[in-house]
């Protein structure tokens, strides 16, 4: 099942509150950037975050975008923009610290 137009353009719209998201799509589906840093993607109509020390705060639950793929966080608080800010923020933190 490839991710719906409406909810990649719902993400998006999620993500307002934070200037330079970039998107590309994927086979179907999308990943997306902060500032250039590869920091999650939609999978299935799930918005996903790579799993970092920083991000672990939020205890996030394990999912895997797809069968071959090392796990990722699935963002529940899709409908918070604040929290997803600060949940976007603080894995492109942890991704930069590797």
């Amino acid at each position: 099942m490839a991710t719906t137009k409406e909810y990649k353009e719902f993400v998006l719209e999620q993500l307002c509150l934070l200037d330079n998201i970039t998107v590309k799509p994927m086979m179907g589906e999308f990943l997306l950037y902060y500032n250039g840093v590869l920091f999650g993607g939609i999978y299935d109509d799930r918005l996903l975050v790579k799993k970092v020390e920083t991000n672990k705060k939020y205890d996030m639950e394990e999912q895997l975008p797809y069968d071959t793929a090392k796990p990722m966080y699935l963002v529940d608080s899709v409908d918070n923009k604040e929290t997803l800010k600060e949940i976007v923020i603080e894995t492109c933190k942890g991704l930069n610290n590797k």
